[in-house]
């Protein structure tokens, strides 16, 4: 698999998802096999570009691979300045976002409003395109209603612009989340352009992807809720994409052992008082993976203090170890 000058490792990539592809756990997913992660979306408003949250944003560890920055707005000027503006920070691909659904980033005619009209979008992306030497990408989805499906169109016009590759949610933006992901749609545009096209949206196992990857013909697939509180979901896909072989998800230990590095990752990332909030919910979506039912949840959002979180969520791995091997060996 290869976009523009960079060879990746895999066709397995982690969604840019805002509040949640953060350094820390774009690393852990790098780990467990993801071929390409992408940073939280970045706004191309200039005003916001120096802020401590910007700056996190954009921290990039080369354990990560490629780094590859996201960016939203609907100026093509603002755009351009934008992707060289990251180009000097160190990005080294830059995806623009067409395909966000969220309520506050389409009224400021941005993310998946863009659909709407070609032509600001055809200028946005040669704007960019024309800025920067690294390779840019974009992500879409199928159109912005059910009546109006213009994703083949607008692969076209990113394909003419010199986008490097086209990644599809299998959604139009009235859709949101709701529904199941229309791959048909994601095959008509593979079928239709040459540059690579990766399919998103619903792929949630290592079959999934597989038969994704069969039926839509493209050349690979971006996995994003999927990996909320299951990072290793990378490395089972890995092996049966490509080497056909089922690997099982790790033992109960290895998970233990990996949460409690991400929370202290997300504590050293963010600073005690914004790490403690920030790893709330890593700890919720894990939790679903291991203990779904627990009141531990509840337990953990009470405490407003790094030290005590950590104490507390090791306490709690511990005692669910135990208490798993237990029932192993009274079986």
């Amino acid at each position: 698999m290869q976009i523009g000058y960079h060879k990746l490792k895999n066709r397995l990539f982690l969604a840019p998802m805002a509040g949640v592809t953060d350094l820390p756990f774009r690393r852990i997913c790098s780990d467990y096999g993801a071929g390409l992660t992408f940073s939280e979306m970045m706004s191309t408003n200039p005003q916001v570009w120096h802020t401590e949250k910007s700056k996190l944003r954009l921290s990039y560890h080369q354990d990560v691979g490629i780094n590859a920055v996201q960016i939203a707005g609907s100026d093509p000027d603002e755009m351009a300045q934008a992707a060289r503006i990251n180009v000097a920070y160190g990005a080294q691909l830059i995806d623009i976002n067409m395909g966000c659904p969220a309520k506050k980033v389409n009224r400021k005619m941005s993310g998946s409003a863009l659909l709407q009209y070609p032509d600001l979008v055809q200028r946005i992306l040669t704007a960019v395109v024309s800025a920067v030497t690294v390779p840019v990408t974009l992500k879409i989805r199928t159109g912005w209603d059910q009546k109006n499906r213009n994703c083949v169109e607008i692969a076209k016009i990113a394909e003419d612009a010199g986008i490097q590759a086209l990644t599809i949610h299998g959604r139009t933006r009235q859709c949101l989340f709701d529904g199941n992901a229309e791959y048909e749609h994601i095959k008509a545009v593979k079928q239709q352009i040459s540059i690579p096209v990766i399919a998103n949206g619903d792929i949630t196992s290592p079959q999934k992807a597989r038969d994704v990857l069969d039926y839509t013909g493209v050349d690979a697939i971006m996995i994003g809720r999927a990996a909320l509180g299951n990072p290793w979901i990378f490395k089972s896909m890995e092996a049966l994409l490509e080497s056909d072989s089922i690997v099982s998800a790790p033992d109960l230990d290895e998970k233990c052992s990996v949460i409690l590095r991400h929370i202290r990752d997300i504590h050293q990332f963010y600073g005690e008082e914004k790490g403690y909030r920030i790893a709330r919910k890593h700890v919720a979506w894990y939790l679903q993976g291991i203990q779904p039912n627990s009141d531990f949840r509840q337990t953990f959002n009470s405490i407003s203090s790094a030290a005590e979180q950590l104490d507390v969520l090791e306490d709690f791995l511990n005692f669910t170890r135990l208490d798993r091997k237990n029932v192993r060996t009274t079986t």
